[in-house]
């Protein structure tokens, strides 16, 4: 179990350090390629279709074939994927690139989103938040690249064929040893049966880890550009806002087991849905750069549990009674959030244009904020789906 519970967390990481390799360059890439915020977000927006795509058609390949085949396939193509960016020269170029890249990185989550909640239930431990300290560790040395390789003067094309060579590593070395879970439903099972489109919960989960996507797209995407434009950082020290927000993500999502034990899901999410608000409106209200990394830093801590806490009670909604299952619900839940990165990057582009990129980072906010509110209603969901299922046996039963 020990090993496996490794893989997982190396494969988490992997996905990371794709992440943050190359969002710390987007001021590099928006230079190479001549956009603005109205164009770039657009370019942007190629990664979140690329992601959507692949989610939901991952979910039913992992329940067919595994997620250790989907995990080690889409790791891999990530890799071959990421150096292409380095070589766009307009918009609908980068555009292009970030969907395919987007498909890889999709599948990729999916899949080893799948891989951790049969580590969680093999292990019995609530460890989905330690499972994204890694992911959030994987930003922050991704990210530390992007910071060095900036100082050094070091293009895109060579930096990320640098990222992707390490990552590929990475992939070969943890693939093998993801955990398998069990893909044969017990005769007279139905759980499979249910539509995951008629179930309220699984729809207020998917909002929840929705509004936690646009405000950490939100920062991941935009707090380099922010920095640089409108707080006069340089390109190298921009970086390390990134590398700050991805810092105190990975510290709380690595006590997260233990928040969660004492407190909670539900004031877990309420909480850091308050916190993140809290810090984007820090750093866009107080016009210091200092206030900037402070800001962008808190989000980190706040945004931390909204995506891998809604995942984690999106696979418990879709357990069977001998442990598999799950993997259908979780892509559900998983497609509508990444369609957050898919309205995200225009929507922040398309009101920094139009007003100006700290407003846009104040909408943000309010998004995260509402997170709040969707928790409880997806608390009370659930508890009408256990009840209404507690009846229906009864009924049966006589």
């Amino acid at each position: 179990m020990r090993a496996a519970i490794t893989a997982v967390l190396g494969i988490f990481a992997l996905n990371g350090v794709v992440f943050g390799s190359w969002a710390p360059r987007v001021p590099a890439l928006a230079a190479q390629i001549g956009a603005q915020e109205g164009s770039l977000g657009l370019s942007l927006l190629g990664a979140s279709i690329g992601m959507i795509a692949s989610a939901l058609l991952t979910g039913a390949l992992c329940a067919r074939f595994g997620a250790r085949v989907m995990v080690t396939i889409s790791a891999l193509a990530g890799c071959a994927v990421l150096p292409v960016l380095g070589t766009t020269s307009t918009p609908l170029q980068l555009g292009l690139v970030l969907v395919m890249l987007g498909v890889t990185v999709g599948a990729l989550d999916v899949a080893m989103n799948i891989a951790a909640v049969t580590a969680i239930r093999q292990s019995g431990r609530a460890m989905m938040p330690v499972f994204h300290a890694a992911f959030s560790i994987g930003g922050l040395v991704g990210s530390l690249g992007a910071a060095g390789a900036a100082s050094l003067g070091l293009n895109p094309l060579r930096h990320l064929a640098i990222a992707a060579v390490f990552g590929a590593v990475i992939a070969v070395a943890f693939a093998r040893r993801i955990p398998v879970e069990n893909l044969t439903p017990p005769t007279g099972d139905t759980g499979k049966k249910r539509s995951v489109v008629a179930r309220p919960v699984l729809w207020l989960l998917g909002f929840i880890a929705l509004c936690s996507s646009v405000a950490e797209g939100a920062s991941v995407d935009w707090s380099a550009f922010f920095g640089v434009h409108q707080r006069g950082i340089g390109e190298a020290a921009a970086a390390l806002i990134y590398a700050g927000f991805s810092v105190c993500m990975a510290i709380a999502r690595l006590l997260g087991e233990r928040i969660e034990s004492r407190w909670g899901s539900q004031r877990m999410l309420i909480g850091g849905s308050t916190i993140g608000a809290l810090g984007l409106f820090v750093a866009v209200l107080v016009p210091v750069p200092a206030f900037t990394y402070i800001g962008f830093a808190l989000a980190g801590m706040g945004l931390a549990y909204g995506f891998p806490v809604a995942l984690e009670m999106a696979g418990a909604a879709g357990r069977r009674a001998d442990g598999g299952g799950g993997e259908r619900e979780l892509g559900f839940v998983t497609t509508i959030a990444y369609s957050g990165f898919l309205l995200g990057p225009p929507m922040i582009g398309g009101i920094a244009h139009a007003t100006s990129l700290p407003v846009a980072l104040g909408v943000a906010a309010l998004i995260a904020w509402a997170m709040a509110p969707l928790t409880l209603l997806a608390n009370r969901a659930r508890r009408r789906e256990r009840q209404t299922h507690q009846q229906a046996v009864e009924t049966v039963t006589g």
